[in-house]
């Protein structure tokens, strides 16, 4: 069966290069050889290999647990939370490494944009420069440094997404509100979920998909913890009357067309969201190399789902979300 992993990152060596250029939140400390050390503040460190990110190595793992095509996109963190001057550089940086990588394996690779969120001229002009080069989605991180995902300034780039079919991935960053969680690990542990849940709150609550209804959207990790609190939600909107300033039916309503991937090192979670999405909104991802992919693969198999709804997870739904043939 042919698979589409949905959810995998590579990272450039020159943006590493460049990122030792800011000076605010995020820095960089060269550890050894190609292991560098990222810094958000004194908030997270996240330890990055470069050699475990690069195109080769992707393709080596593809090929050892059977992947046929991996939607790439790089890891945190974005340009958004660079020094104002280096977001634009870094957001083209970025996509032109994406880009080449896809060129170098056009039969392997499908890439995900980065946009700089610096004001909406530039983030649409980034947006025009690199979707029709090829790119296939836009990744979303799960605020946008100061400015969180709904922003109005912003408004102009859904209506381009919905208007264009492009679909947005959500990706979880270091939290706004991480000073309050970064003892014990917990940021890593429970914080990169209930941001990017937060975040497609926001998208909903917005009243974003009452105005862009056509938007797609795919929110990874089972959908963080949104499956579990919608009903909690609903009757905050629908019996209380709070947060319906923009939207006329229940938050679970829109969440109804979003998309979600299985990873989950349980496969009685990522169940748990296939029965709450349905077959044709889940797809199949890796979190590569975060997570090894044949640990997902293990995951998927463990589903015990039919062949039909097997063969929509793994490739078909993925096919048409990202406009791939």
């Amino acid at each position: 069966m042919k698979l589409i992993d949905c959810q995998s990152h590579i990272f450039s060596p020159d943006y590493m290069e460049l990122l030792k250029q800011n000076t605010g939140y995020i820095g960089v400390e060269h550890i050894n050889e190609d292991r560098y050390q990222v810094c958000f503040g004194t908030d997270q460190r996240l330890g990055i290999r470069l050699s475990d990110y690069s195109v080769e190595k992707k393709i080596a793992d593809m090929d050892a647990s059977g992947v046929d095509i991996s939607i790439v996109g790089p890891n945190i963190p974005g340009p958004e939370l660079l020094d104002e001057h280096l977001r634009v550089p870094a957001a083209r940086l970025i996509n032109d490494f994406t880009l080449a990588s896809c060129t170098q394996y056009p039969d392997r690779l499908a890439g995900l944009a980065v946009l700089p969120f610096t004001t909406i001229e530039e983030t649409l002009v980034e947006y025009e420069r690199v979707i029709p080069a090829g790119l296939k989605g836009v990744l979303l991180f799960s605020h946008l440094g100061e400015r969180q995902v709904d922003d109005k300034e912003f408004e102009a780039l859904y209506q381009h997404l919905e208007q264009d079919g492009i679909p947005i991935v959500i990706h979880p960053t270091v939290p706004l509100w991480a000073p309050q969680i970064k003892d014990h690990f917990m940021i890593p542990m429970m914080g990169f979920m209930v941001d990017h849940s937060f975040a497609m709150l926001r998208i909903i609550l917005s009243g974003l998909l009452e105005r862009y209804p056509r938007l797609k959207i795919l929110q990874p990790h089972c959908g963080g913890i949104l499956p579990y609190l919608l009903p909690r939600i609903d009757e905050q909107t629908e019996s209380k009357g709070r947060g319906r300033e923009y939207i006329t039916k229940p938050a679970s309503e829109y969440f109804k067309n979003v998309y979600l991937d299985i990873v989950s090192p349980s496969a009685e979670i990522a169940k748990f969201a296939l029965n709450f999405s349905g077959a044709d909104r889940m797809l199949f991802g890796s979190d590569h190399p975060w997570i090894p992919i044949g640990d997902m693969v293990t995951v998927f198999k463990e589903m015990k789902v039919s062949k039909t709804d097997a063969e929509k997870i793994g490739h078909i739904n993925a096919l048409g979300l990202f406009g791939l043939t």
